[in-house]
């Protein structure tokens, strides 16, 4: 059996020989294609934590228990030791302030003072938000996830199972407009919880692992809130690139050969889908290549 990693791999050296060179919004650069699917089974307790280099799950996953939280702040993150989203609002402080502050600086005054954080380490409406407050033309707000919870339990067979974060009216307040924007879900006969995410951009290099982990992550909660088992992830990507800073890179991961994926599991049953925290999950059996290093395009 073909190791499934072997798909994101040619996917990267696809990129590589055939994609098309633009200048994109970071002033980067990069090399894109347009339309890519990848398939992951989680039916038997793998998951896609990618293993041609060290991808630190926690980090993904604690964004995605962040997401849930419906938080919109890089304070409560900072908290948890996570960093992936300091860069947006340091940019925005660096460029409002004329203060050339060191990102290390920037985070602990953060952490430190609760009025700086109210106002410079806001990100927007961005995902949590969207998915948990979407606010309709008449004021009302609208929790996705419960809704979704709440339709697999009693509605399985609906295809009417998803999220999105794709908020026309507030994508103008956000830092960043949602990369991964929806999330589709599918129950089959065997009372498998299948998911399609859907991901506008993608970058390839940085931000792939993440959202393969965090979706996985996800996807055990799901089911375990609904009385059902993991089945399958798939993976769409709209414009998939790989930036210019990070060619060598991604030639270097390319050239490793993929270790067997390793298994994430519950510890425990939460309430709701509310409770879920980073105790509760326990991956084995992950044994990675050295993490490779590459700068975040902002």
């Amino acid at each position: 059996m073909i190791h499934p990693e072997y798909q994101f791999l040619g996917l990267l050296e696809h990129v590589l020989e055939k994609g098309d060179k633009r200048v994109d919004r970071t002033g980067v650069g990069t090399q894109s294609l347009f339309g890519e699917l990848l398939r992951f089974d989680l039916s038997g307790g793998t998951v896609p934590i990618l293993t041609t280099k060290r991808v630190y799950w926690k980090t993904a996953v604690k964004e995605m228990l962040w997401f849930l939280t419906g938080g919109t702040n890089i304070r409560e993150l900072l908290s948890h030791n996570v960093r992936i989203w300091s860069d947006w609002p340091l940019a925005n402080y660096r460029r409002e302030s004329g203060e050339d502050i060191a990102q290390a600086d920037f985070e602990a005054r953060v952490l430190a003072d609760a009025d700086f954080a109210e106002h410079w380490g806001e990100l927007g409406p961005v995902y949590g938000k969207q998915w948990r407050r979407w606010v309709d033309a008449d004021g009302n707000a609208h929790d996705q996830i419960a809704t979704l919870v709440d339709t697999l339990k009693n509605n399985p067979a609906s295809r009417r199972m998803l999220f999105h974060a794709w908020n026309v009216g507030e994508l103008n307040d956000m830092a960043l407009p949602p990369c991964h924007m929806v999330y589709q879900y599918h129950v089959n006969s065997r009372g498998e919880l299948n998911c399609l995410l859907f991901q506008r951009s993608c970058d390839l290099f940085l931000g792939a692992a993440f959202n393969f982990a965090g979706a996985a992550a996800l996807q055990l909660m799901l089911a375990q809130q609904a009385g059902l088992t993991p089945g399958e992830l798939v993976w769409v990507g709209g414009d998939v690139h790989i930036y210019l800073n990070h060619v060598e890179q991604v030639r270097e991961q390319i050239s490793r050969a993929p270790r067997p994926f390793p298994t994430m599991r519950l510890l425990r049953h939460p309430a709701s889908i509310d409770d879920y925290r980073i105790e509760d999950f326990e991956v084995t059996g992950y044994d990675p290549y050295p993490a490779i290093h590459g700068d975040v395009a902002v």
